[in-house]
This record gives structure tokens, sequence and C-alpha cells, in this order.
């Protein structure tokens, strides 16, 4: 089996979860997905720092569901600094058969995803704008932005269409 690696970035409260588990749903049975924020804040209760615990496990999760998952979806805000070169191991362990995605959404189109979400009580807007990286690309071939006039429904029909080529 020919596993597809697909890596979904950006800045909180982007819309990267929502369209993750979309993904999954999407192409079914046996669909890997590694959320960022199961890994880090549930599984290893650990805070997102350099060189925190979640960043190897992410990888060691995500290399598992080759061969064995036709699609492993890894997603979260990975910072470059922090899980870059994390990442960039985990497209040449997919042969290149990766698909990166990055929300490249400015901070006023986050804010108000933020505002519109039913989760917007778990943090304000000091949070957000804190946790905020403009422009954290990747750097690498391929990687493709998702920006602020593209909606949900948009984003998913493009990811799709970019994944079955």
């Amino acid at each position: 089996m020919e596993s597809k690696l697909v890596i979904i970035r950006g800045n909180s409260r982007s819309g990267k979860t929502t369209i993750a588990k979309r993904l999954q749903n999407y192409f079914g049975y046996g669909t890997l997905l590694v959320s960022q924020d199961v890994v880090r804040r549930e599984m290893l209760n650990v805070h997102d720092r350099d060189g925190n615990l979640s960043i190897d496990l992410i990888r060691q999760i995500a290399e598992y569901g080759k061969r064995k998952c036709e699609y492993v979806i890894v997603e979260g805000i990975l910072y470059k600094a922090w899980y870059g070169e994390m990442l960039t191991n985990l497209i040449r362990f997919f042969d290149g058969n990766a698909h990166v995605f990055y929300y490249d959404l400015t901070y006023e189109e986050t804010l108000k995803r933020h505002n519109s979400s039913p989760k917007k009580t778990e943090f304000g807007e000091e949070a957000l704008r804190k946790w905020w990286r403009e422009k954290d690309y990747l750097g690498v071939p391929g990687e493709t932005f998702l920006t602020n006039d593209m909606s949900e429904d948009d984003i998913f029909t493009f990811i799709i269409k970019q994944l079955q080529k």
C-alpha cells in the first residue's frame, strides 16, 4: 500500500482540526489522524515548547501508519521552530508522498473564526495573540497555502482534489 502523508498546519482556531476530522471521515476506515493537541495535551499532558515529548511521539505514530493506512493525517499548530525538523523527516520517511497545507490566514480572520467557535470560552484574544505566528511556513516543495477567502467547504474540496492527483 502506498501511504500518503497529509500535514495540516496553522495558527490556533484556523480550522485545522475540523478539516482533518472531515478528511478522516471521508477517507474512512483505517485513516490515521494524529492530532498535535491530542498527543500533547491528552496523551502526554506537556506544554508546547521546544523539545517537548509530543514531537517524537507524533513522528512515531505517523511512521506507524506508513504501509498500514492509505492516509496519515498530522494536524496542529506545529510551529516550524519546534516541529519543522520532525515534519521534514516525516516527509522524507514517506518517500516524498506528502501533501503539506498551511492555513495562511490574517490575525483578524483567525480572531473572527475564534469568536464564532463554540469553544471560544476556552481561551481569549490575549492568548490567541500570544500564540500567533505569522507566515510560519515549513518551506518545503509543494507546500500549499489555505487563505482567508476559502470557506471550510472550499478547503475540504481543494484538499480532496490535491490528494486524488
